[in-house]
């Protein structure tokens, strides 16, 4: 499993919110961390870095995080990539839409820190 996670959120507080939770495991377990700003320079990042866990957020320009998903689902190439999405869109109405665009998960804002943590480690197989 590669030992890359890329974290896809426009706004910066978040970024760094989740970039300090999961910075143990840069040192203790030598994964790289990589951000994007919104869904556009987000999909490049996944195209060209093929991390292992994206943590996707669903409102933001240029390309929404139900897009993202749906494309990366359409590439072969990117089918072992796990999706998170990491929203404030809260409804049954809106998990099944990000599920159905391909997200492998679906946690709401504000989210717990430790639930980030943990799904890292775990799909990225470093418990």
């Amino acid at each position: 499993m590669n030992k890359k996670i890329c974290i896809i959120d426009d706004e910066v507080h978040i970024r760094a919110l989740i970039e300090q939770t999961l910075e143990d495991l840069e040192d203790d377990h030598d994964v790289e961390l990589i951000s994007a700003a919104d869904g556009g320079e987000g999909l490049e990042a996944i195209r060209t870095e093929h991390p292992g866990v994206v943590f996707l957020d669903v409102m933001m320009p240029v390309m929404n995080g139900y897009q993202v998903a749906k494309a990366v689902r359409e590439d072969p190439a990117l089918a072992d990539v796990v999706i998170v999405l990491l929203t404030a869109k809260g409804q049954e109405a809106d998990r099944r839409q990000g599920l159905e665009a391909g997200a492998d998960r679906y946690v709401t804002k504000p989210f717990d820190p430790d639930e980030v943590l943990n799904i890292a480690t775990e799909v990225l197989g470093l418990e």
